[in-house]
């Protein structure tokens, strides 16, 4: 059978290959920390890893994750922790090349730290899967917090079931690519319902049949983030859009987490990938100097915050969770960038604010009606 995606075992770096390792690797320098703080054993799950590297040699995501630990500046204090790695790659030439470059580059970081465990797998994801899961219930256990960075070629083998299962557990986080141009062009068709029943765990993708355009789009996003929130039990999930080289749509990542801090650090990420808005990467851009500058626009933000919270007065802790629930923006806008300028223009009171201008945790924002 022909393996869906590139036909080679390596293949060249992609701008949006290239963005969507600095959105992993960006999270991951958060995610380490802050989940090695209260549990002791933390797992890395990379269930479509590829060949290990690029054609021109450029490391893939295994390996950046991998160096994201092994630099991180609180790792001497993590010494106590263990660090679980799977990396899968179910292609038998890929799967070779994988574990030599993953052999290769504990080789080249001798000493290996001992709290540090790598294992490379080469079945498919829905196997590796089913086997973790199978261990857990002989075990009578539940799964270490575990981030599942799950990145197929297509559709195959990515069953929204599954990653329910897989990832019920409290502190379990999912980092999921869709395939939003293949669904796009097949939600329709009639030809492969079996599958996107699978994928999204739902037959209601059949709904976009008399949809069209950016109506047709936000249907089939929205349903696979409404299936991430109601079937997969994450209360918090956020999408990244990859447009393509023809300024086309390819695909969504989507992250999916039970807790508001995970959410604050992939969308830190987020926007240091996308300065503008948070939301989106281009390859039509990529490499291209930006036209305009970096300051994020909180005007609408502003707004909002105006609108919504007109005639109260609120904790900026409140405040802080609706941006990051209800927003695009990230925490970081929140105080300097937006609550600021509305004090400066008298949009916004503070009730016991030492300082004028800044915001410290327990401070009460009073928004006139």
């Amino acid at each position: 059978m022909a393996r869906t995606g590139e036909s080679d075992t390596v293949w060249e770096l992609k701008p949006h290959t290239s963005a969507k390792h600095d959105l992993l690797t960006g999270y991951l320098k958060g995610w380490f920390p802050i989940l090695s703080r209260w549990n002791d054993r933390i797992v890395f799950l990379d269930g479509f890893a590829g060949p290990g590297v690029y054609k021109n040699g450029e490391p893939g995501s295994p390996t950046k994750a991998l160096e994201v630990l092994l630099s991180h500046r609180h790792l001497p204090a993590m010494t106590n922790k263990t660090f679980v790695f799977l990396f899968n790659e179910a292609e038998p030439d890929r799967h070779e090349s994988l574990n030599a470059v993953v052999q290769e580059f504990i080789a080249s970081h001798q000493p290996w730290p001992s709290n540090i465990k790598v294992q490379v797998a080469g079945d498919s994801f829905e196997n590796v899967a089913e086997g973790i899961l199978a261990h857990l219930d002989e075990q009578k256990r539940n799964l270490a917090p575990t981030f599942a960075f799950v990145d197929p070629f297509g559709l195959k083998g990515l069953p929204m079931d599954l990653l329910r299962r897989l990832l019920s557990f409290d502190r379990c986080e999912l980092f999921v690519y869709f395939d939003f141009n293949t669904v796009n062009r097949f939600a329709s068709a009639g030809n492969i319902d079996d599958r996107l029943t699978e994928l999204f765990g739902t037959d209601r993708f059949k709904d976009a049949a008399g949809l069209a355009g950016p109506e047709r789009k936000k249907f089939l996003h929205d349903l696979y983030q409404s299936q991430l929130i109601e079937a997969c039990g994450f209360p918090f999930v956020k999408s990244f859009e990859m447009v393509n080289e023809t300024g086309h749509t390819g695909y969504y990542l989507f992250y999916g987490t039970r807790h508001v801090t995970g959410l604050r650090v992939m969308k830190d990420a987020m926007w240091k990938v996308d300065p503008g808005g948070g939301e989106k990467f281009s390859d039509v851009l990529a490499g291209i100097p930006v036209l305009f500058g970096d300051e994020v626009d909180t005007e609408p933000l502003q707004i909002d915050l105006a609108q919504h919270f007109k005639g109260q007065t609120v904790s900026i802790e409140l405040l802080e969770h609706y941006v990051l629930t209800e927003t695009p923006y990230a925490a970081s806008h929140l105080k300097k960038l937006t609550l600021k300028p509305m004090q400066i223009a008298g949009q916004i009171t503070c009730v016991n604010q030492a300082r004028r201008n800044t915001y410290p945790p327990g401070t009460q924002v009073v928004f006139p009606g």
